[in-house]
């Protein structure tokens, strides 16, 4: 069973010790203690909760897809040439960029502040989890 400290869960769901604390207290966590002591809440439980608590802005296109990887956002950084373009998305905490050609940029009407989706479907997404290297 993972187990994740108090300050750990706080740091992924983007809150303060205290509010997951508070959620510990109201039941919505249980409280566990790691081989030192310190108080640890049930990785499961923290990721339902999570799962539960995205968010994420609503989809303004309408358009229905297969991707299941959408992400919607406000433009924060663009930089067009006469054949390519960097667009720079701001996704709720999630910084997302995209190249593309300088088109697309222009027929889709983008600009910095425009509210825009990217999506995102790929046959290879890397997992990472933290800890030390491990021989394969």
């Amino acid at each position: 069973m993972t187990q994740l400290r108090i300050r750990d869960a706080a740091t992924y769901l983007g809150v303060s010790d205290d509010t997951v604390r508070r959620l510990v207290e109201g039941g919505t966590f249980s409280r566990g203690t790691d081989p030192t002591g310190r108080a640890v809440v049930d990785g499961r439980e923290l990721a339902e909760y999570a799962s539960t608590r995205g968010d994420q802005l609503a989809d303004p296109s309408g358009v229905r897809s297969s991707a299941r990887n959408r992400f919607v956002g406000i433009v924060t950084g663009l930089v067009v040439d006469t054949v390519m373009a960097q667009v720079e998305l701001q996704c709720g905490p999630h910084r997302v960029v995209s190249l593309m050609s300088g088109e697309a940029v222009r027929d889709l009407g983008l600009e910095v502040g425009s509210v825009a989706v990217a999506s995102v479907k790929a046959t290879m997404v890397t997992v990472e989890t933290p800890g030390p290297e491990t021989e394969a």
